[in-house]
């Protein structure tokens, strides 16, 4: 047991639609120690590389920070340039969130997902797509409810669970503690009805047989379902 978890259990997830009064759609995720807030805005403008494409449907983008005090020392503010590692992550978060949008019920308009880590434990890019979700789906129900859009915009729900492997054991839903000693760590993507969406990462040491690699992105898939399941109520 590692926290009084068992290796297949999630932490507690807690998700609160509609902390932002500006926002056009927002979220919370309390998972764990791991809080992360998610913000959406909508700009009536295709991004410069889009502009003058031919493509009548709209885009979403995704910008990742991680807040100075996250942290256990503080990190200094990412001021002028981000860092490769904010990069990444903005990537991954913009593409999971995209399959989950018909961006057709956007047209020549860009949705904007800030994510924004307030207090950093593990698993923060998996906690971002959880409440990118959760700030999408707030922005639909607002939507619809006053009218802006006539149909529902959402093609299913997504979230993100971290799978690793640690002393040979497979556990879910890693910490800090034990990302840091883990042997294989897995972020994996996946929607509500088990279909997958990305799978990021890999090895940290030796090398893994394909058999065990997909048998833990099988675990990650069912992992997101249960989780996807836990904050359901929240989205309603």
């Amino acid at each position: 047991m590692r926290e009084g978890r068992s290796p297949d259990q999630l932490r507690p997830v807690h998700l609160q639609r509609g902390v932002n009064r500006w926002a056009e759609g927002s979220a919370l995720v309390r998972w764990g120690d791991t809080h992360v807030q998610a913000t959406i805005s909508i700009d009536d403008r295709l991004p410069p590389h889009l502009r003058g494409s031919k493509t009548r449907d709209g885009w979403l983008t995704a910008e990742y920070a991680l807040l100075p005090r996250a942290t256990e020392t503080r990190r200094t503010r990412e001021r002028l340039y981000t860092g490769g590692r904010s990069q990444e992550i903005q990537r991954f978060l913009g593409r999971a969130l995209r399959t989950a949008v018909d961006l057709s019920a956007f047209p020549k308009k860009t949705l904007i997902v800030d994510v924004d880590v307030l207090q950093a434990d593990g698993g923060t890019r998996c906690a971002g797509v959880l409440a990118g979700y959760a700030a999408l789906h707030d922005l639909a129900d607002k939507a619809i409810r006053d009218g802006t859009l006539a149909e529902w915009p959402l093609r299913h729900a997504i979230g993100a669970v971290s799978i690793g492997l640690l002393d040979g054991e497979t556990i879910t839903d890693l910490d800090y503690r034990e990302d840091e000693a883990a042997d294989i760590d897995l972020n994996v993507v996946a929607t509500d009805q088990g279909a997958l969406v990305e799978v990021q990462g890999g090895s940290e040491h030796d090398p893994i047989d394909a058999e065990r690699y997909v048998a833990l992105i099988g675990r990650g898939v069912q992992a997101v379902q249960t989780l996807l399941q836990e904050v359901s109520k929240d989205l309603a």
